[in-house]
């Protein structure tokens, strides 16, 4: 097949399988899986507008479920979560640290490892990268490790919380202290139940206020007084889709067609992030920086389960 011939069959794969993720059928699990193997075969068409279409859309569709909820329900999950957030956070922080001197992983990118681990995945990761001043390889293996680990969440966490018994409440909060990235704990707790969703979409995204404090500490401790600092402000709209929920209650319709859009947003979201891996980057990845993530994965995964159920 000529290059022209093969670069119209890969869009046509792509939009037929994008096409698919619109359509009830597709779960976020489902939509995940395609991207990949479409990553793995024939690859992205548009693989350089990749990234810039999945940071919006997954904002829109995390904006769009804060019509699914009060106000109300928001400050609720956001208080259940505060302290335990706080220190997860912290102890992951520091545990990655001791893991990455142990084994010898270079400063930066076991950094960002354990940011994006301790905070929102890839979104932290992004907000430190400037302020690290991370080249393009410690930020391509902290995203891949990231990446991977947070795929296999995504499959793995609602098997074990169904086999383990635990109700939506208990998930809900698990799925936020434990999975890396805003993305794949929405997709799990939507998989899980309407409870578990609303409790886990609001734990992570108060957990990802913390790249601010998390931020400004990086910028003294790498001593890089000029880095700016973004907050991440579709939090914001978050919080004013529930508070025009509570204001407005009568909009039952208008909420429902919004939550459904943001539900599909999420899908073809991960669909997207899918698609947008490549072999280079999972093979620039290594060894010693998928240990210190598999390891720091593991404690927070445990102890955060370990406290949910107790």
């Amino acid at each position: 097949m000529s290059e022209s011939g093969a670069t119209r069959a890969r869009t046509a794969l792509f939009s037929a399988l994008f096409l698919f993720c619109l359509t009830p059928y597709a779960s976020p699990p489902v939509a995940l899986a395609l991207g990949l193997g479409l990553a793995l075969t024939v690859g992205h068409p548009w693989r350089s507008r990749n990234a810039r279409v999945v940071k919006y859309l997954l904002q829109f569709s995390v904006v769009g479920l804060g019509f699914g909820m009060n106000l109300g329900e928001v400050l609720a999950a956001g208080r259940t979560g505060v302290s335990f957030t706080a220190i997860s956070i912290f102890g992951t922080l520091t545990a990655g640290r001791l893991i990455g001197k142990w084994l010898k992983i270079e400063r930066t990118t076991s950094h960002l490892i354990s940011s994006g681990t301790a905070i929102c995945g890839g979104s932290a990761i992004a907000a430190m990268a400037p302020i690290l001043n991370a080249g393009e390889k410690e930020i391509s293996v902290s995203l891949g490790t990231i990446f991977i680990l947070n795929s296999v969440a995504l499959f793995l966490f609602p098997p074990i919380g169904h086999y383990l018994g635990l109700n939506q409440t208990q998930f809900g909060m698990w799925a936020a202290i434990a999975i890396h990235d805003t993305s794949s704990v929405v997709g799990a707790a939507a998989h899980y139940g309407p409870e578990a969703l609303k409790l886990a979409t609001t734990v992570k995204l108060t957990r990802a206020l913390w790249i601010l404090p998390i931020s400004f500490g990086a910028v003294l401790l790498f001593k890089n007084k000029s880095a700016k600092v973004s907050p991440p402000y579709f939090i914001f709209f978050f919080a004013a889709a529930s508070l025009f929920v509570s204001a407005f209650p009568g909009f039952t319709g208008f909420y429902s067609e919004m939550v459904g859009a943001a539900k599909t947003g999420l899908t073809v979201t991960l669909f997207l992030i899918g698609a947008g891996l490549s072999r280079a980057a999972i093979k620039a990845v290594g060894v010693r920086p998928v240990l210190q993530g598999v390891m720091l994965w593991a404690l927070i995964s445990s102890v955060s389960l370990f406290a949910v159920t107790r």
